[in-house]
């Protein structure tokens, strides 16, 4: 019993001190969101639903870059690099013909593994793009997504950079 209120007395303390940040820096926090929500915005009115595969990975990306902008894996170089990598291996795999339940299921991991081996030795690690690596073999190759693809980490990385000076790290 005495361990339960100890973890409850830690985990309120762990509670108080992210509020006192929230009531410090509330207008980062404020300010970081509506710019991830009006990034996702314009990408969503540019983008088909079509193209819903990849925007699930595209807002997961939004999370990294505007709440964590000082994160390694926020850097253009891995963001792009990451989604186009994410891509490749995507579209290789959806290559692969997978007729059966148990083949695509096959396909769609190694389209995941393949990007993160590939990530990481290009030292262009980006969590979400596995996500588009994924959404990628079970849609197969588009031009279309890839121009869309494009777009978003592009937009996403130029508004990154350009607002960094005022950025702060939310998590």
């Amino acid at each position: 019993m005495k361990e339960v209120s100890r973890s409850l007395k830690k985990q309120r303390g762990v509670f108080s001190d992210k509020f006192k940040e929230l009531k410090q820096y509330w207008k980062n926090y404020v300010f970081q969101c509506f710019l991830a929500t009006l990034t996702m915005f314009l990408l969503l009115l540019l983008l088909s639903m079509e193209h819903i595969v990849v925007i699930a990975s595209i807002g997961s990306t939004a999370f990294i870059v505007f709440a964590m902008p000082k994160s390694i894996t926020a850097k253009p170089r891995r963001v792009i690099g990451g989604h186009l990598i994410g891509f490749f291996s995507g579209s290789l795999c959806a290559m692969i013909p997978h007729s059966s339940f148990l083949w695509s299921v096959v396909v769609y991991s190694l389209a995941v593994g393949l990007s993160i081996f590939l990530m990481t030795i290009a030292d262009a690690e980006h969590p979400p793009a596995s996500g588009t690596a994924l959404g990628i073999a079970i849609s197969g190759f588009s031009l279309d997504i890839a121009y869309s693809l494009v777009i978003s980490i592009v937009m996403l990385s130029l508004f990154h950079q350009l607002f960094k000076p005022v950025l702060k790290d939310l998590v």
